[in-house]
């Protein structure tokens, strides 16, 4: 098993060829005052198969610098969003 870091998030654009932005979201308790603090942040992650939609929940995973932002490849779509799900006739 690698040391790489994995984080899981929502796709938020995927406007751009080959690349997606997801956003992931950190939930912490205030060590001295105990409120919860709600943070969050964007990643430009490598999508080689332009399989992600505006809405999906990625898991994302740490890997070599691919471009000046993009250090992190998708590594799997864990639920994707209604708007995107294949529809049966």
């Amino acid at each position: 098993m690698n040391n790489r870091s994995r984080l899981v998030g929502k796709v938020t654009s995927n406007k751009m060829t080959k690349t997606v932005v997801v956003e992931v979201f950190n939930v912490k308790r205030h060590p001295l005052y105990g409120k919860v603090v709600r943070s969050s942040a964007r990643y430009k992650a490598h999508d080689e198969k332009n399989e992600c939609h505006v809405g999906d929940v990625v898991e994302i995973v740490e890997s070599q610098p691919l471009s000046k932002e993009k250090r992190w490849v998708v590594e799997r779509i864990i639920t994707q969003s209604v708007a995107t799900l294949p529809v049966e006739a």
